[in-house]
C-alpha cells in the first residue's frame, strides 16, 4: 500500500524544469533511497512533498488525502517530517532542550516550553528516552552548538523523530562526518526507523550507504524519474550507470 504518491508533479525555476511531471510513490514501511546527480531534482521533489515549495501543477496524496496545498505545519501534524542536510538545530539550547522543544511543538505546547521546567513531566521523560535511543543521553546538558558533527546529525534526526512522523525524509544524514562515523550513524537511524515502522526516504550521495540500507532506490535525472528498483537492479541498470555513476558524475 502506498503511503504517499505524487501525480504529474511539476516545478520550474525559469527555464529549468526541476521536477517534471513526476509520478512518485512511497510504500508503507519501506526505506527508500532517492538518488541522482547534482541538479537532478531530488531536493526540489522533497521540498514539494514537505511543503517548503508549492508545485506549479500536479498533486501530492498522503495516506489518500490531498495535501498539495497544506502548510508545512499541517503536513508535520499529518505525519511528514524531515531532517536537513545542513543541520537545523538551536545551538544555544541544550541537546535535551532541542528534543523536548520538538515534542512540545508536536503537542501544541510551545508557549509553555520555558515554564514547564519539571524534569518529571512526560514530555521530558519522552525527550530523555529519545536521546537514549539515539545514544545521546550523555550529552543531555551539552549545548547543541558544542557537540560533534556526527552527534549533531543524530540529534537532527532525533528532533525529526520526536515529531512522531509516519514518513521521515533524511537529507544527507551522513554528510560532513568521517568515513568511520557513517555506518554507526546509519545503524542507529536504520534500527530506530525499522523497529518503529517509520517509512523513510534517504537522500544521500554515498552509494555504499544507499546500497546497504535501502529497500528500494529511485533515481532522478533532469527532473524526472529515470529508474526505480531494488539495490541489485539499480546497480546493474545501464541507464543509471551512464546518468549517475558515469565519469561526468564521478
Amino acid at each position: 500500500m502506498n503511503l504517499l504518491q505524487t501525480e504529474k508533479l511539476s516545478k520550474s525555476f525559469g527555464d529549468t524544469h526541476a521536477v517534471d511531471n513526476v509520478d512518485f510513490t512511497i510504500g508503507e514501511g519501506e526505506v527508500l533511497a532517492l538518488i541522482g546527480s547534482n541538479g537532478a531534482g531530488k531536493t526540489t521533489l522533497v521540498n514539494l512533498i514537505s511543503g517548503l515549495l508549492q508545485p506549479d501543477s500536479g498533486r501530492i496524496l498522503f495516506r489518500g488525502a490531498d495535501v498539495t496545498n497544506q502548510s508545512v505545519a499541517d503536513r508535520i501534524e499529518a505525519g511528514i517530517a524531515r531532517s536537513f542536510q545542513i543541520v537545523n538545530l538551536f545551538d544555544e539550547l541544550t541537546v535535551l532542550d532541542n528534543v523536548a522543544l520538538a515534542i512540545f511543538s508536536r503537542e501544541g505546547l510551545t508557549r509553555s516550553f520555558w515554564s514547564l521546567a519539571d524534569l518529571h513531566h512526560p514530555v521530558w521523560r519522552e525527550a530523555r528516552d529519545t536521546m537514549r535511543q539515539f545514544g545521546l543521553e550523555a550529552k543531555a546538558s551539552a549545548l547543541a552548538g558544542g557537540i560533534s558533527q556526527g552527534e549533531r546529525k543524530l540529534l537532527d534526526v532525533a528532533v525529526a523523530y520526536a515529531l512522531k512522523p509516519r514518513l521521515l525524509f533524511l537529507d544527507e544524514p551522513t554528510s560532513g562526518v568521517s568515513t568511520r562515523e557513517k555506518a554507526p550513524i546509519m545503524d542507529v537511524i536504520s534500527s530506530i526507523v525499522r523497529s518503529h515502522g517509520i517509512t523513510a526516504v534517504v537522500i544521500e550521495h554515498d552509494m555504499d550507504i544507499i546500497f546497504k540500507y535501502s529497500d528500494r532506490i529511485v533515481v532522478m535525472n533532469e527532473g524526472a524519474i529515470l529508474a526505480s528498483g531494488s539495490p541489485e537492479e539499480i546497480r546493474s541498470n545501464e541507464a543509471v550507470k551512464d546518468a549517475v555513476f558515469g565519469p561526468t558524475h564521478a
